[in-house]
């Protein structure tokens, strides 16, 4: 049995892990645990969180010394700001914990990405060369011997699982840049009310635009260029993006159908359409990414449909903690 720590359980993400490690055979929840300054310090999880309710009714504990709380610890889970999951996850890797960080503290092997894009000195570039980008379709090998594991963003998630197989098998002119339009719902935003994010005032709009931090994390990973606008939607929670691309001549339909066929046959949580095109509906609370397309001549348009907080998030951290400990993939999720 895995001793589980949940740090920043009070958040939409933490909430959803909560749920999985609960009900996960092989884990077992040691603590939940908020910062010594949360407004949420001392409640219950299932108070804030009413699905929780008879479920999990574990308090919210304030964390300000990790030693409290990493004895006997064999798992952490952080869903925490990325200056906060930079600072806690190398001491709890001291404490000897496999850390899985669903922040952008440790995405990118650049110290230099931390200064243009977050905004600060990145001070473990140790750390970030040790770290192991957690798409688990593409990375699982590179995780079952990791300790430390960046769970990609949302938007990216979507996006590479998209593009990557396109790019791999060369289909792709890249000449002409993909365009990704993606949409997400407000809980993206996180918890913590504001203005720009109350449900009242939300309406479709762009955000972002050429400087969103994922935009960066998308072509790193990628190895190529791409266009990316994200736009907030009035809803709750899902990722919807479609995106445009030009093939080389002569690529046909069956050979877009086949590579998809081949990276995606055999991996449970990416759902694979041939006639139709994903929806948000088909995913929301659930830990699928949904991928579609269309061919139009040279024109080839994917449609990649996730719930943010699963697939987006919390899903994929605990796809990748099974894969990191030899569980079947989809244990707790499915």
């Amino acid at each position: 049995m895995l001793n589980t720590l949940i740090v920043g359980a009070s958040g939409y993400a933490g909430a959803e892990l909560v749920t999985y490690v609960n009900r996960h055979p092989h884990m077992n929840i040691t603590a939940l645990t908020v910062s010594a300054q949360s407004n949420d310090a001392g409640k219950l999880i299932s108070d804030l969180h009413p699905q929780l309710k008879g479920i999990v009714d574990m308090p919210l504990q304030p964390m300000s010394d990790i030693s409290e709380f990493s004895a006997g610890v064999d798992v952490v889970f952080l869903a925490t700001a990325h200056e906060v999951s930079h600072d806690l996850a190398p001491q709890f890797l001291d404490a000897g914990c496999v850390v899985f960080d669903l922040s952008g503290a440790f995405r990118v092997n650049d110290s230099a990405f931390y200064e243009k894009y977050y905004g600060f000195t990145h001070q473990q570039p140790q750390l970030l060369a040790e770290a192991v980008y957690g798409l688990a379709e593409w990375n699982g090998e590179a995780m079952k011997e990791a300790n430390l594991i960046a769970v990609p963003g949302c938007y990216p998630t979507a996006a590479q699982l998209s593009l990557r197989p396109l790019i791999e098998a060369g289909l792709l002119d890249l000449n002409q840049w993909p365009v990704i339009n993606a949409t997400s719902g407000v809980s993206g935003a996180g918890r913590k009310a504001a203005v720009s994010n109350s449900f009242c005032e939300v309406s479709l709009q762009p955000y972002g635009v050429f400087n969103h931090r994922h935009h960066p994390e998308i072509t790193t990973h990628l190895g190529a260029e791409v266009i990316f606008t994200p736009h907030l939607g009035s809803f709750p929670r899902g990722i919807l993006e479609t995106i445009t691309c030009r093939m080389k001549p002569g690529v046909s339909k069956e050979q877009v159908a086949e590579v998809f066929q081949q990276a995606y046959g055999n991996k449970p949580l990416v759902r694979l359409y041939d006639k139709t095109l994903p929806a948000l509906k088909n995913v929301v609370g659930l830990p699928f990414c949904d991928i579609g397309f269309a061919v139009q001549g040279e024109h080839l348009i994917v449609v990649a449909a996730e719930d943010n907080l699963l697939k987006g998030a919390a899903a994929q951290a605990m796809q990748c903690a099974n894969i990191r400990f030899g569980y079947a993939e989809t244990q707790a999720l499915i």
